[in-house]
């Protein structure tokens, strides 16, 4: 670490922590699948999601709490994932699938119940402390705080009711064409892929402090974006299940890419932010939440352009263009904002 300031040095030593603590999480990820085959939808896509929540809170939790105070850490991992969820995951699969099949089905009354929670909570953490006048700047007060945290855990949790109770039929697609892929190596016992899915995870807690150094040195000295550090760990978290969406889409298994991605973004906003909230509030570490600049049109847009892609039970190469496009944009206004 002691020569950062060469360029070259700078970028084999992030390089190198980077695939390291990738690997680590598509690991983590693997094993997870090999549960989530075995229980079946929804509870395989819910496994997934619980897994890389916990992968992305351990990563924030990691870098914030390394070094000088970074208030916007969380923001910016929160907004770039459902960036990199709901227009680059989302367009790619869409992409793909289209490509392939032309045109492919999923469950309507199921992506309408992951949006009808989705939007909701991304609006309430990433935009409304722009418009909450008790602080200064787009930050809540401990008060709202609590509320929003209160809320996204009881949206999440009635969500989680609807999905693995009373309504699971909207999860699965009676006829899907396409086959799911048994991972390699199912010889293992659930309880082996358990054990080695969590061993797997402390690399990722360790090396996370590690990739912190030269990330940190990046954006304060190289005079990088300052947003690049949520981004990195958006995809060490969405990289995983990306993979799986896409995969799932290429196989003709609309209905379960809808479940991965989909809930990959609920389950980042309903858990990730109330997880947040409390470390913050334990630490005595700040944070900001509010969306800033560009990021204020860029995220409604996705939003909206997501309902008026899963309105319909089926999707095409169309869709997936456009998300693409939205997700290119936001890589330019990463660098060029």
């Amino acid at each position: 670490m002691a020569g950062l300031e060469h360029p070259l040095v700078l970028a084999v030593i992030f390089v190198w922590l980077f695939i390291a603590v990738l690997g680590s999480v598509l690991n983590v990820v693997r094993h997870a699948d090999h549960l989530a085959i075995r229980l079946g939808e929804p509870y395989g896509t819910l496994l997934l999601t619980l897994v890389v929540t916990a992968l992305e809170v351990t990563s924030i939790t990691t870098m914030m709490l390394h070094g000088a105070n970074n208030p916007t850490l969380v923001r910016d991992t929160l907004f770039a994932v459902v960036m990199i969820v709901l227009n680059g995951m989302v367009g790619l699969s869409l992409l793909i699938g289209g490509w392939k099949h032309r045109e492919q089905q999923y469950n309507l009354q199921g992506a309408n119940s992951y949006l009808s929670v989705i939007i909701p909570l991304v609006s309430l953490a990433l935009m409304l402390p722009n418009y909450t006048v008790t602080t200064e700047g787009p930050t809540l007060s401990r008060v709202q705080e609590v509320f929003l945290a209160a809320a996204a855990i009881a949206l999440y949790g009635t969500f989680l009711v609807i999905q693995t109770s009373s309504h699971t039929h909207y999860f699965k697609l009676k006829k899907e064409t396409g086959h799911h892929e048994q991972p390699p190596g199912t010889s293992r016992s659930t309880v082996v892929h358990g054990v080695l899915m969590l061993a797997h995870m402390l690399p990722v807690v360790y090396l996370a402090e590690q990739l912190a150094l030269p990330l940190d040195y990046a954006i304060e000295v190289v005079h990088m974006p300052a947003a690049l550090g949520g981004t990195i760990i958006a995809i060490l978290v969405a990289t995983p299940e990306a993979i799986s969406a896409v995969r799932a889409a290429s196989a003709n298994q609309m209905q379960r890419s809808v479940n991965i991605f989909l809930g990959s973004v609920l389950a980042t906003i309903g858990l990730t932010v109330p997880a947040m909230l409390v470390v913050s509030h334990v630490t005595g570490r700040h944070i900001t939440l509010g969306v800033e600049h560009s990021d204020t049109v860029l995220l409604p847009l996705t939003l909206l352009v997501s309902v008026v892609t899963f309105a319909s039970g089926r999707t095409n190469i169309l869709q997936g263009v456009v998300h693409l496009v939205l997700f290119l944009l936001y890589i330019l206004l990463l660098f060029e904002g």
